[in-house]
């Protein structure tokens, strides 16, 4: 796929969580002054845990002075088209023109459906989307009464305005061929996610968002192309923040790809991205394109041969390779409806010699039978599963390495400031102590989401799986245990001030919720990923 010459964005993806009202926008002045693009905010309307997205954007877009703000993406059964046209073009209107508009079909059509909204097929989701960007575009003309037919959202006169302050771009969330064609033909961007559309499923959209473009009569180059990463094992980009330049810019030289969000907790890693990678992928950007540019033509004539060779340690952008499969075993070639999504194994090496449970008396779930086929769009949650499980996974790397830096005391100051801006501890245990808060705050929601809503459907759905699931749920309660322990260790840790017993203790804590957590994380796949492709979530 063709580069397509757009400049690049950098930007956060934050959670505004109802229990901690104030850490989105924390973190959303933490990425205006360190220089991002764009902050965007996940938009699920029936998950009483979050705050509503619009609230959010609107905070976050008073509280800083220039990054641009959107929903990533906007819950269209849920938000009728004419309000979200108003929304939108308001909070642009107050922001100085720094609001864009990420747009989704709709999904978690249960969810959906329990506070009032449709529940739609996928027919009528792509037909209804189509209707709404003809909605909001013809609102943000001012001066005008709008008419406009429709199946899903009629106007009758409706009275256009305001016109926001800049042309805002409406970005489509979408995965199936419909909504990607429908991208093409109408919308201003395509923002898929790593999870549901991993790097190398990314030239086969593009190529049918481009392909639509044409036969609607638009350049390709029309449609931006954005995409929510999703770091670390299994996921995009791979590796530490040093080794994301280059596959950033590979997806931009070759994919097109020109837009990248961050999902983010944590101050120092936006600051790592807006400081770090951003500057050097624009870089690696900016000499290929000139390269390309300045090159001879190719012997065809068709365009600027593309030249391959390192400069210094790196490889050269063009050759770079996007990763093939999201880890190891967790794909193969198989036949199109084989279940093709792999548990990840448990670990190899156990850390502490405590041990929390006997791993030997886990129940088994029922046996599958061999017939049974998968189609790839039942696969998505047990897929979506093992995503969540990797960023967890990485997640607690990354509190392990904070942990050793602590320990070892070699975290700067002005990092330890960056981690933590409120809480009253000494240098080198502020970063620990703001990493344990948001990864014990994840880990736990996650943990609660499954005991509370998707461990009793499938236990509706098949009976047979409640030993099951009732080991998975006293496994969270151990856990939960594990992660208060660490927090304790902690505070003994800072009032001792770094003594020996408190090292050791903090150390063997959180060696103990390691061998915990990924043993569970891999006994709870081995256990759930074929149940959740044959009976889904239920939300």
């Amino acid at each position: 796929m063709p580069d397509y010459g757009h400049d690049l964005l950098f930007g956060a993806v934050l959670v505004p969580s109802a229990g901690h009202a104030d850490d989105a926008v924390t973190l959303a002045r933490v990425a205006d002054r360190a220089g991002l693009d764009l902050v965007s905010v996940p938009d699920h309307p029936y998950r009483p845990e979050l705050l509503d997205a619009w609230m959010a954007l609107a905070v976050i877009a008073a509280s800083t002075p220039r990054v641009r703000v959107f929903p990533n993406v906007a819950n269209l059964p849920l938000r009728p088209p004419a309000v979200l046209a108003r929304t939108a073009a308001g909070l642009d209107l107050l922001s100085g023109g720094r609001v864009e508009l990420g747009l989704g079909a709709g999904s978690y059509w249960d969810a959906i459906a329990a506070d009032g909204g449709p529940r739609r097929s996928p027919g009528e989701a792509v037909r209804a989307t189509r209707e709404a960007i003809d909605v909001i575009r013809a609102l943000w003309r001012e001066g005008q009464q709008v008419r406009l037919p429709g199946e899903h959202y009629a106007l009758e006169g409706a009275a256009a305005g305001p016109a926001p302050a800049h042309p805002i771009g409406i970005w489509v969330g979408a995965v199936g061929p419909r909504m990607l064609k429908l991208t093409g033909a109408t919308a201003d961007g395509w923002l898929p996610s790593v999870p549901h559309v991993p790097p190398r499923r990314l030239a086969a959209g593009h190529r049918v968002v481009d392909e639509a473009a044409v036969a609607a009569g638009r350049a390709p180059s029309e449609v931006r192309r954005l995409y929510n990463l999703s770091p670390g094992p299994g996921g995009f980009p791979q590796g530490p923040l040093d080794a994301w330049p280059e596959q950033l810019a590979a997806l931009t030289l070759e994919h097109g790809t020109s837009g990248f969000l961050l999902p983010a907790h944590r101050p120092a890693l936006l600051e790592g991205f807006a400081a770090e990678v951003a500057p050097a992928t624009r870089e690696l950007v900016t000499a290929e394109r000139k390269r390309a540019a300045d090159a001879p033509r190719s012997a065809d004539g068709s365009g600027p041969a593309r030249a391959r060779g390192g400069r210094g340690r790196r490889t050269g952008v063009a050759d770079v390779p996007v990763p093939a499969a999201p880890g190891p075993d967790r794909t193969r070639a198989a036949s199109p409806e084989e279940l093709t999504v792999r548990p990840t194994p448990p670990p190899d090496v156990r850390r502490s010699a405590e041990r929390l449970w006997d791993e030997s008396t886990r129940p088994v779930g029922p046996p599958v039978d061999p017939e049974r086929r998968y189609p790839r769009r039942e696969q998505e949650p047990a897929r979506n599963l093992v995503a969540a499980h990797d960023q967890l996974r990485a997640d607690l790397d990354r509190l392990r390495e904070v942990v050793r830096e602590v320990l070892a005391d070699t975290l700067a100051a002005g990092e330890a400031r960056a981690e933590i801006q409120r809480l009253g501890l000494r240098q080198n245990s502020w970063t620990l102590g703001a990493y344990c808060a948001s990864y014990c705050r994840i880990t736990t929601l996650h943990h609660t989401r499954e005991d509370e809503d998707l461990f009793p459907y499938l236990r509706r759905s098949d009976p047979r799986l409640g030993e099951v699931l009732d080991r998975l749920t006293e496994e969270h309660h151990v856990i939960q245990v594990l992660i208060e322990r660490i927090d304790r260790e902690l505070v003994a840790f800072v009032r001792e001030e770094g003594g020996e017993q408190a090292r050791d203790a903090l150390q063997a804590a959180l060696d103990l919720l390691t061998d915990a957590l990924l043993s569970h994380l891999a006994y709870e796949e081995r256990e759930l990923i074929e149940p959740m492709a044959r009976w889904g979530t239920g939300w």
